[in-house]
């Protein structure tokens, strides 16, 4: 009988831990784990401010509780100021029954309904397009949508044409259409009801590798500099000593760009250029790399910090150290750069200056390369998977 009873007891105290264990293993809400990192997984929205947005029409929107949250009466968007071409995002919402809201992809510069960008509904009583559908595209193929009230998640792949939408992991469309090609995103308030947004996270597709690993092919050495560049036994791009520069063959133009780095030595200085002339030095956009800031505060950076777009605007946070291996994230469209560093947005820069063939003057638009500095004889930093996809055109701008 004791032992029965003892029994009984552990079987209680088994049930009573369990569900606490559940919890504890369930990630917080607005952030990555250290894999998606390295999957080149994107935060849109870091819980806390909503830097890399802006609002569009009258809504005004606020961050509550770890989500953004519309303040009810007015009607209007929120809108990456970055725009994404293919790629796939996870949202998730909450609704209440009056919401009639959306998440609206590869949206213009004008104005953004359904017969500019693709909206994907949020609206479970919706005669025609429930939620889950693409408005105009393709209906939802669940019965009976049933997001009122609690957390949902859409899983929604933008490939080409190919459009596909899951809607708390359950299949809701899988649609072909051609119209749109990029654009930001943006989140939809109709002025009615309160609905929430959290854990916005997007992974870019298509990038192909611009290093293979093996040597410097696809890539030129400019002469006459102290750097040297060189494949480790592991596969990794080194530089060493300074300053020099090692550019791409290859013309980037709008174009998003993922790759790894290490600093292995303390307070390193070294930078991924971009929209530079082949052939000349240390030329084009500067995406700085510095891990270090003015005392314990890391959202004082030093020379910018890693992330800072140099010269033009320092990070907002220095996220990495220095001999650990991070990921940067660099999104060059038109006249914007935004910078993420290990999922996090650091840098949100849109350079208004007049028109020029040298970045550092001016506003670039043309294509140019991408090259890797050697700063200073201190240099010592390695890349590895090295990988971009150049944007399709944009679309032409209201008149």
């Amino acid at each position: 009988m004791r032992c029965s009873r003892w029994l009984v007891v552990a079987g209680m105290m088994a049930l009573a831990v369990w569900p606490i264990a559940g919890r504890a293993q369930e990630p917080r809400a607005n952030t990555l784990t250290p894999q998606e990192v390295a999957d080149g997984w994107i935060l849109l929205f870091d819980g806390e401010t909503t830097f890399g947005w802006q609002p569009r029409g009258e809504a005004e929107w606020s961050v509550r509780d770890g989500a953004l949250v519309p303040i009810p009466g007015k009607r209007g968007f929120l809108v990456t100021t970055t725009e994404f071409a293919n790629f796939v995002l996870k949202v998730d919402f909450m609704p209440d029954p009056r919401v009639n809201s959306g998440v609206f992809l590869r949206c213009p510069t004008g104005e953004i309904n359904q017969n500019t960008a693709y909206e994907v509904n949020i609206a479970d009583s919706h005669p025609q397009w429930p939620t889950g559908s693409i408005n105009g595209i393709a209906r939802t193929q669940l019965r009976r949508p049933n997001s009122v009230g609690r957390w949902n998640t859409f899983e929604i792949r933008m490939e080409g044409e190919r459009l596909t939408v899951l809607l708390n992991g359950r299949p809701s469309v899988t649609a072909t259409d051609s119209k749109y090609v990029r654009g930001p995103i943006a989140l939809q308030y109709n002025g009615e009801g309160e609905v929430r947004f959290r854990n916005l996270r997007l992974k870019p597709l298509g990038l192909q590798p611009i290093f293979n690993g093996k040597d410097l092919t696809g890539w030129r050495v400019i002469p006459g500099r102290r750097s040297v560049y060189s494949v480790t036994p592991e596969g990794y791009l080194n530089v060493k000593n300074g300053p020099g520069d090692l550019q791409t063959e290859s013309q980037w133009g709008d174009f998003v760009l993922q790759l790894d780095i290490i600093s292995n030595g303390t307070h390193l200085n070294s930078g991924v250029f971009f929209r530079g002339d082949l052939g000349q030095f240390w030329s084009g956009y500067e995406s700085q790399i510095r891990n270090q800031w003015v005392g314990d505060d890391r959202t004082k950076p030093v020379d910018f910090g890693t992330g800072g777009i140099y010269g033009r605007q320092p990070a907002r946070r220095v996220i990495p150290n220095d001999r650990e291996w991070f990921t940067k994230t660099i999104v060059c469209t038109g006249n914007h750069i935004a910078v993420w560093v290990n999922g996090i947005q650091v840098s949100d820069f849109t350079d208004t200056r007049p028109p020029s063939d040298n970045a550092r003057q001016g506003f670039r638009a043309r294509p140019g390369s991408i090259s890797l500095q050697g700063h200073d004889p201190a240099t010592d930093l390695s890349f590895r998977n090295l990988r971009a996809a150049e944007y399709p055109p944009a679309r032409p701008a209201p008149r």
